[in-house]
């Protein structure tokens, strides 16, 4: 049985609107998801001990979020990841997007969906978010309604994504919550044990975006397949970190693609989508300027995103999966996080 409790957050600077938290609570995980950016502000589950921990990074309070952040537990769009220097034609139109990321646009622009407060309704085991995106915000095409909806089950998050546009558009809709399985304060996920369930992942140039090759991760630091310890990984091939896309077998019915497992506390998070990809990410860019909950400090590493998404790019990549959305259809994917201990 799910509990649901609503209350408020905090109040958006000058008349901006208030901004609701939801509570939902289930025997073994506890999540708080805000209407601004659909963003979840925590996510508790039982360690081995029993004992609950707040497994993602974020902050205390509402100014946190308002402020500059790596988008920390909040849905990115109208497309998430990076286009490549901001730029699409769809239907014999060029359009161009802000840029954001080095010569690209990422998750969305300069005010994407993680920015903008969302019309929340109540479920029994859950909440789902509403809004209308005009047309041409940010510079897409078309008015793009879009409903994303989290409700909990157990120990299982289920996010689905629905969209609806006036015009062909591209649509790519992801969560992008940092998790850290040891808990809040802990300094780095090196101690962290991964599998993705990927036989290729999609190389990138200097600034990010894919080269257009679809590479096999046979005998390469992307096997993934097979529980790698991530600090051990990292300076076994001397990486930096992930940051990549790997390519999934996609499916009408969510189905497994990734796995994290912390051996000191217990926990576990597996990843069943219908997405085609999952984006590995380990808190490269984070460097110890953000003061986090508690007054944690997150320094590189400090953090994972399993992001389940179209492939980076997509829109200018004939070769990849479809990133289009045309006017009667819908657009509908969906992401489960289920969450146990070993």
């Amino acid at each position: 049985m799910t509990e649901v409790k609503r209350e408020n957050f905090g109040e958006w600077p000058h008349g901006g609107g208030t901004v609701e938290k939801f509570l939902l609570k289930s025997d073994t995980v506890k999540v708080e998801i805000i209407s601004l950016g659909c963003i979840i502000t925590s996510l508790e589950t039982k360690g081995r001990d029993g004992k609950f921990s707040d497994v993602v990074l974020g902050f205390d309070h509402l100014e946190g979020y308002i402020n500059k952040h790596p988008y920390f537990g909040a849905v990115v769009g109208r497309v998430a990841n990076r286009i490549a220097k901001g730029k699409f034609v769809v239907e014999g139109q060029e359009y161009q997007l802000a840029i954001n990321n080095g010569p690209n646009s990422l998750h969305g622009g300069i005010k994407g969906f993680d920015k903008v407060i969302w019309a929340p309704e109540v479920l029994p085991d859950g909440v789902c978010f509403f809004r209308v995106s005009p047309d041409l915000e940010e510079g897409y095409p078309g008015e793009l309604k879009v409903w994303v909806t989290y409700t909990l089950k157990d120990g299982e998050l289920r996010i689905n994504y629905r969209a609806q546009s006036s015009k062909t558009t591209p649509v790519n809709l992801t969560n992008h919550a940092y998790f850290n399985l040891a808990g809040q304060g802990s300094p780095n996920i090196y101690d962290h044990e991964f599998i993705i369930k990927a036989d290729s992942y999609l190389p990138v140039d200097e600034t990010q975006i894919p080269t257009g090759e679809i590479s096999s991760v046979q005998g390469t630091a992307f096997d993934l397949r097979k529980p790698v310890g991530l600090g051990r990984h990292l300076q076994e091939f001397q990486l930096s970190g992930f940051d990549h896309n790997f390519c999934l077998t996609q499916s009408k019915e969510t189905s497994f693609c990734a796995r994290a497992y912390h051996p000191p506390s217990g926990r576990i998070i597996e990843v069943y989508t219908t997405q085609p990809g999952i984006q590995f990410y380990t808190g490269n860019f984070l460097d110890d300027t953000l003061k986090g909950k508690g007054g944690h400090i997150y320094p590189k590493h400090s953090g994972f995103c399993l992001e389940t998404q179209n492939w980076p790019d997509a829109v200018n990549q004939p070769t990849f999966p479809d990133a289009l959305l045309h006017p009667g259809e819908e657009y509908n994917t969906t992401t489960c996080f289920k969450f146990s201990v070993s």
